[in-house]
């Protein structure tokens, strides 16, 4: 018989000492080391300059980062930051929304596209999905692990109670949620199943 739902009570937290290592951050970071190496062989593969492949890893990197945190800032608490503005750099505090991500990397591949390879930006996109897509299904662990971005309650034996979230205590305490999340990520892989 199937359980009626999965009581997930996993810390955010894997390192807590001289240093704070938290599952989003690693599978951040494990994403983009991933990143490189994959978006390397494909530009290796067809023979462009291999100076860009850094290049492109800082447009992004960075890009992603401020993206991130100002779609935070901006779309869900921008009452809060207008008035205390220099808490917008606390990202260690938490707040980055992928939405603001997707911007930033546009933004950042037309500039690469100008400034560096001279190419039609389409030409960096159609390369770069691939890597975005395997990506987004890490960040989306990475929301699993922080207990965020779950779905609507279900009575599915899928179902998750996300007992450290205070916004899952507070909105839906008691009720197991989808866990929205997994279900990104895996369509997430299926896209780079498909486009791999």
């Amino acid at each position: 018989m199937l359980p009626s739902f999965i009581t997930w009570d996993v810390s955010p937290t894997i390192i807590d000492s001289f240093i704070t290592v938290r599952w989003y951050g690693l599978m951040f970071a494990i994403g983009f080391w991933i990143g490189f190496n994959l978006v390397s062989k494909i530009f290796k593969h067809e023979g462009v300059p291999e100076r860009w492949v850094g290049i492109l890893l800082i447009y992004v990197g960075v890009a992603t980062i401020v993206g991130s945190r100002l779609g935070h800032v901006f779309f869900y608490q921008w009452d809060y930051y207008s008035a205390h503005p220099w808490k917008i750099l606390a990202t260690w505090e938490g707040g980055l929304a992928s939405h603001g991500g997707a911007i930033g990397i546009i933004v950042a591949v037309i500039l690469f596209s100008i400034f560096t390879t001279k190419r039609n930006p389409l030409w960096t996109f159609d390369r770069l999905t691939i890597v975005i897509a395997l990506v987004g299904c890490l960040i989306r662990i990475g929301n699993l692990m922080n207990s965020e971005i779950f779905g609507y309650p279900t009575d599915l034996p899928w179902g998750f109670k996300f007992v450290r979230s205070a916004e899952w205590n507070q909105l839906y305490y008691g009720l197991a949620c989808h866990p929205t999340q997994l279900y990104e990520a895996m369509c997430y892989l299926a896209l780079f199943g498909l486009m791999k």
